[in-house]
Formats: C-alpha cells, sequence, structure tokens
C-alpha cells in the first residue's frame, strides 16, 4: 500500500513582511523552521522504519528547507519539481499584499470561475494551477 503525505511549508519570510508569496523565492522564518522540524518529527512517527520513502519538492527555497527537515529524519533527499510550486502571481510577486489587493478582481460568483482572470499580468488562472499540480500529481502516482 501506497500513502501519500502532502505537507506545505511553514511560516517564511514573505508571510511576516506582508509580501505577495506565489512564485516570489522566500525563506523559512525562524519560527517557521521550528515548525518545520515538529513536521518532520510528525511524519517519523507516522511512517514506518525501513519503509521505502520518496520525498519530492517544490524548488522554492522555502519549500526545499520544509523538505531538508523532512529528509534529514527519514534519510532521503528531496527531489525537486518546479510543477509542485503555489499558485502564480505573476507581477505581484514579492511585492506587498496591498498592492495585490488593489489590483486583484475576484472571481465571479457563477460562471467560469477556475479560468478567471484576476486582472494581474503573468498571474495563473486557477485552471492553469490546477492543471499543472495535477500533472505533476499524475506523474508522482505512476512512479513505482
Amino acid at each position: 500500500m501506497r500513502s501519500i503525505h502532502v505537507v506545505t511549508h511553514p511560516e517564511a519570510s514573505h508571510h511576516v513582511e506582508g509580501l505577495v508569496g506565489g512564485w516570489h523565492d522566500s525563506t523559512l522564518t525562524p519560527e517557521g523552521l521550528r515548525e518545520a522540524a515538529a513536521i518532520a518529527r510528525a511524519l517519523r512517527t507516522e511512517i514506518p522504519e525501513g519503509a521505502e520513502v520518496e520525498l519530492i519538492s517544490s524548488d522554492l527555497r522555502r519549500t526545499r528547507r520544509t523538505a531538508q527537515e523532512i529528509g534529514g529524519l527519514l534519510g532521503v533527499e528531496a527531489a525537486l519539481d518546479p510543477r509542485l510550486r503555489e499558485k502564480s502571481y505573476g507581477e505581484a510577486e514579492g511585492r506587498p499584499q496591498e498592492w495585490l489587493d488593489k489590483r486583484f478582481v475576484p472571481p465571479p460568483a457563477t460562471g467560469d470561475r477556475m479560468g478567471h482572470d484576476e486582472g494581474i499580468e503573468g498571474a495563473e488562472t486557477r485552471a492553469e494551477f490546477a492543471g499543472r499540480i495535477y500533472e505533476a500529481m499524475d506523474g508522482i502516482l505512476r512512479r513505482p
């Protein structure tokens, strides 16, 4: 039987600095590092000793650092897959959250919410984001 554990990175610098994350390559904060270590310990208790483990992470610094904590306790290195990145916010990446909030066009209450253009140059639609993540997960599930 195969188990898949999906982990998101904990607190990163863009969170505390009030910046838009997405593909902005922020780092974990000291609190985020403590939380990553706690996540690693929790996974270590869930995954039996001797189990074959693969660790796959997005290539952003905050996720690589989270994966390093997990991999250290599980004895594996992470394979990096940029398809696992968060949703891209295009030109809003790394800018103050207020910048995005002023320009963001909310999706309609009905209709094409997945293909909605949020009004930010270069940002992914929800459909593009979901398609990228599904492609990555399909690849992971096809692995032996």
